[in-house]
Order: C-alpha cells, then sequence, then structure tokens
C-alpha cells in the first residue's frame, strides 16, 4: 500500500509543488474570459451562463468568428429566467452583484443571478481572473481512427504558446484552465510559454471519464461500487486510470471499466457525432465552477518542479484558501503502479 504523494516524493518533491498559491486572490465573484467557441467551448459557456451566477461575476467571450461572437452574445444574454428582476439597468446589476459579495445570497434575487456575456478583444483576453482555453486545430473527423485527443497535440501547441506569451506579457495572476485536447499536455506547454507559476493552472478533462465511468456502472452491476467507492485518475484518454474500488480494488475489473471509459467517445463517433456535449458540461462547465467554489472535483494538478519539469496529472481535488488539496488516498501497490505509469508517461509529452 502506498499513498499517491510518494509519486511526488520520488522526484524529490514534496507538496509545496501542488499547494501553496490560490489564484482566486481572494475574491468571492470571478471575471471569466474565454479563448475560443467552438463547439466544446460554446457548450461550457451555456453551463457557465446556467450554473454559474453564484462565483462569475462576468463571462467573456473572445473567438476569430466576429458572427459566432456576435450571435452568442445575443443568444446566451436572452437566456433568462422571468419575472420583473430580469430587467435590470446595469446600474442596478452591479448594486446587487455587490450586495452579494457582502452576503451568502441576495435578498433581493428570487430566481439564481446570471452572468452577463460580453465580447472581448484578443488585446483585453487576460483582463480577468479564469482564463478558460478552448481553442483547437485540427480536430479529427468522424471516423477517424486511434487517439483523436493526443492527435491534437502537435496542432494545438503553436496555439498555446501565443496565448502563453500574453498570459506572460500581462502578468496573469489569475487561474488558467485549459479545456483542449489533449488537456494535460496542452496545460504543461502553457506553463512552459508563460513562465507562470504552474499551481496557476488546471486541466479539466478528467471530469468526463469519471461521469463515463459512472454511467457504465449504473449499467453493469460488476461495476456498481465505482459509484460509492471509486477513482478516476490520470489524463483525458490513453493511460486513463479507472478504479472499480479504493477499499475493495479489483484489478481485473478496473481494466475493463477503464477500456469502456476510453472507448466511449467512439461509440459516439460511430453514431455519427463528435462527443463533446458531455466533455464541455461534466469535465468543464461543471469542474471549473465546482473549482471556483472550493469544492471537490476532477481536474489535473502539476505534479512537477518550478522549471517546468514535471507533469500535470488527473486527480479528485479541490482549491482552498492555501491552494491545491489532492485526494493522497491510501492505495493497493498495483493501483499505484497504474496511476504512477500515467504519470512518467505524461511528464515524456513535450
Amino acid at each position: 500500500m502506498k499513498k499517491i504523494s510518494e509519486i511526488l516524493r520520488e522526484q524529490g518533491l514534496d507538496a509545496g509543488a501542488v499547494t501553496g498559491l490560490d489564484p482566486r486572490n481572494g475574491k468571492k465573484k470571478l471575471r471569466l474570459n474565454i479563448i475560443a467557441l467552438g463547439d466544446v467551448g460554446t457548450t461550457m459557456l451555456i453551463g457557465l451562463r446556467l450554473l454559474g451566477g453564484d462565483v462569475l461575476e462576468s463571462i467573456g467571450i473572445c473567438d476569430l468568428n466576429e458572427a459566432n461572437l456576435a450571435r452568442l452574445e445575443m443568444e446566451m444574454n436572452q437566456i433568462r429566467y422571468p419575472g420583473p428582476e430580469e430587467a435590470r439597468t446595469a446600474k442596478e446589476t452591479a448594486e446587487i452583484i455587490r450586495k452579494s459579495e457582502e452576503h451568502d445570497e441576495s435578498e433581493d434575487a428570487a430566481y439564481p443571478m446570471l452572468p452577463p456575456v460580453r465580447i472581448i478583444p484578443q488585446e483585453q483576453i487576460c483582463d480577468c481572473d479564469v482564463l478558460v482555453f478552448c481553442a483547437s486545430r485540427g480536430v479529427p473527423a468522424i471516423g477517424a481512427k486511434g487517439d483523436v485527443r493526443m492527435a491534437q497535440l502537435e496542432t494545438n501547441r503553436t496555439l498555446v504558446r501565443q496565448y502563453g506569451a500574453l498570459a506572460a506579457e500581462a502578468e496573469f495572476s489569475g487561474l488558467v484552465a485549459v479545456v483542449s485536447d489533449p488537456v494535460d499536455p496542452l496545460a504543461k506547454v502553457f506553463v512552459r510559454s508563460s513562465g507562470l507559476d504552474a499551481r496557476q493552472f488546471r486541466g479539466y478533462g478528467l471530469g468526463v471519464m469519471n461521469a463515463r465511468a459512472s454511467y457504465y456502472a449504473e449499467r453493469d452491476d460488476r461495476f456498481s461500487a465505482y459509484l460509492t467507492e471509486g477513482r478516476a485518475f490520470g489524463p483525458h484518454g490513453r493511460d486513463l486510470v479507472i478504479a472499480n474500488s479504493i477499499e475493495h480494488y479489483d484489478d481485473g475489473l478496473s481494466r475493463e471499466l477503464t477500456d469502456l471509459t476510453v472507448n466511449a467517445n467512439q461509440i459516439v463517433r460511430r453514431l455519427g457525432y463528435k462527443p463533446y456535449i458531455a466533455p464541455a458540461l461534466s469535465s468543464a462547465a461543471i469542474s471549473i465552477l465546482l473549482t471556483l467554489r472550493g469544492q471537490w472535483h476532477y481536474s489535473s494538478l502539476w505534479f512537477g518542479n518550478k522549471d517546468g519539469d514535471g507533469a500535470f496529472l488527473g486527480i479528485r481535488n479541490r482549491l482552498t484558501d492555501r491552494g491545491n488539496e489532492f485526494e493522497d488516498l491510501m492505495v493497493e501497490d498495483a493501483l499505484y503502479e497504474r496511476i504512477r505509469g500515467a504519470y512518467m508517461h505524461l511528464r515524456e509529452l513535450e
């Protein structure tokens, strides 16, 4: 039996490599900007608009397609609850936000707050508290074989470096959320190209893998323990680690459930669709909001040194005022080796 933190110790690191920094900088309401509004970015935007009123002051959108931006600014701000409290001036909205920061909930609001959506020019993209990277090039066509996530690494690397340079120039001090595939290697590229503190970054790809494992666990009694005892670790794709149970780990069942989870996206592709809805909501929108609320969720954290030597490892964690806290579980040796193997493979990716 070993604790997961042993992976850090093997690399000559301690918990301080992961913890010690809260990029929310003490703010209760945060300004979030999204880079690129394709299928994933748009679906995530819907989730953030509907669910994020308690922690988001505003949502900024930035994309090369100006017509798409104009359409989304209109349509997102036309998603609203009925009632007179929705008909507010900008000044009234600002006052309600101020009141909600002073109290847990605004007594004036009968309905949840919906954060306003605004178009942001690229030169102002880092003027925010949370920067969400959803840009992507060369998304594999339906019918593509192999690991469609890793296929995007080379094409998306250039995009990440471009925005990493912008973040460096702005001396960005907030949270950077990487959603584009492959999540964990791109988060590492972003850290290196920006020179920012790696603890400001998170990769958001593991949430949907937990959701997919839960989907199969609900449909096959052999995997049902996952719903209450299981965990997901590692990357969004190859080397994913699904554990059927922490207390009663079964390596065979866990590997079978892992295979089902990894290949779930290919089933949707064979039906003729790109599988972006569940990732955009489970991995991105829901997990980002849970991060900002300080709640437990799945995302990847930096397990490495300040020089950029290491990797982002997906694990259940939360953000506290003391920084990142991850579930440092005591696990069976077979499970530990699977998690360690995933981490070592991610370290090799540049």
